[in-house]
This record gives structure tokens, sequence and C-alpha cells, in this order.
């Protein structure tokens, strides 16, 4: 029996999680961690679901998105593949019933209203979706992420809300600044939510750029696209 020669592209985004997943162990190795510990999300915004196919045939489940409409489409047009689906973006309210409907684990949560809207619509389609609060990590509300003295509460209200699961929290360094020390802040953050929720054990941060730094500050969950997929175009809607 023979086999189709790889793809151009399948020989592109094999050779781009080779080099990920190398950068990824040698982290672990200098931080003392096991590469076990750690769950590499595939950022496929503005990529093919034949990317996403490509990805899934390497071995990676997790799919990171962070449009709904191009989320959507994605995800039913690659239902047939056993992924786990990361919305990593802020989630406006009114798209929560469209959200909710195949997103598995959404990181962005950092409201209240917009837990409640998940709550709803979760409920709705009998499921339960897992939530990562989002953290602000340059203490500047409005930027998306719930700053750090709000995400006690909010953590103590998504747990209560029916159909929603507090899974961890999630955090995005300042750019032009070192992001060690941010990481070390969500971190500080995360074992706080965990004294009162024990289950909610994911800390979900760096990217392409400040892998290393994340691993280094406790990151369970790394949200790459760049250095797997190249650079992104432009997104044409």
């Amino acid at each position: 029996m023979t086999h189709a020669a790889p793809s151009p592209r399948g020989e592109e985004i094999a050779a781009g999680l080779a080099e990920v997943e190398r950068r990824i162990t040698d982290a672990c190795a200098a931080a003392g961690r096991s590469r076990s510990e750690i769950t590499l999300i595939a950022v496929t915004k503005t990529y093919p679901a034949s990317d996403v196919r490509l990805l899934a045939g390497l071995g990676v489940a997790d799919v990171g998105e962070n449009r709904d409409q191009e989320a959507a489409a994605k995800a039913a047009e690659c239902a047939d593949l056993a992924l786990t689906w990361h919305f990593i973006g802020q989630v406006q309210t009114n798209k929560a019933r469209s959200v909710a409907a195949y997103a598995d684990l959404i990181h962005g949560v950092d409201r209240l209203r917009l837990a409640e809207a998940l709550s709803r619509e979760a409920v709705r389609a009998g499921r339960e979706i897992g939530c990562l609060i989002q953290v602000s990590l340059d203490g500047r509300a409005g930027r998306g992420g719930a700053l750090p003295a709000d995400v006690l509460p909010l953590a103590d209200a998504l747990a209560a809300l029916p159909g929603l699961s507090l899974r961890g929290v999630m955090g995005v360094a300042p750019l032009g600044e070192d992001p060690a020390p941010a990481f070390a802040r969500l971190y500080g953050v995360a074992q706080a939510v965990q004294k009162d929720h024990h289950h909610a054990n994911i800390i979900s941060a760096g990217m392409s750029g400040d892998l290393p730094q994340a691993i280094a500050n406790g990151a369970t969950h790394l949200r790459v696209g760049t250095a797997l997929l190249g650079r992104r175009k432009p997104f044409v809607r």
C-alpha cells in the first residue's frame, strides 16, 4: 500500500510543530517541569480548516480561535475530528449563543454579565463549558481582562452559574515589557483562585514569542499560532 507524499504545506506545518516542541521541551527542562504538564493550543485564526486537519494528523488536539464567525464555520467543517476548541479572544455578549455551541474552553471571561450570558446559552444547548477568567496584567481597566482585585469575586460568581465550569485563569503579557514579571503576577492570582476552587488549575499564558517565560512561571496552556503556521495574512471578511 502506497501513501501519498506529504504536501508542501504539511511539511511546513510539521517543521513548525517540531521546532515549537523543541522550544517547549527546552523551556520545561530549564524550569524543572515535565512536558506532560503543558497543553499546546494551535491558534489557527485566518488559516483554513485544511491546516487544522494537518495539525490533527500530527497529533495536535487543541485548537484556538478568536473570531466567532470564522471559528463556528471551522468547528463545523472539522466536526469529524476529536478536537478541543478554545475561544481565546474577547467574547461579545451578543455572540454568547454562537460561541456556546462549539467552544469547549473560553479563555476570555472577564465580567459577570458575559458569564451570565454564557451560562444561559450553555444551559440552552445542554452543554457544560469550561471558562478561564482573563486577568489584566497591565492593571488598566478597559483593555480586556478583570483587574486582579476583581478576579476572586468573579471566580466565586462564575463557579456558581449553571452550565459553566471554572477552570482557571488566562493572561496576555503587556506589549513592550519583559513578560516574566507579568506571568509571575498571573501565577499569584491563579494560586489565590485555586485556594477556593481546587479544580481551577489551568493557567493559559504564553504565545509564540514568550513561551519560555510562561513555562517558567507556571503556565499549563500555551497559545501558539505564528511559530506553528507562519505569519498571518490580513483577515478578509
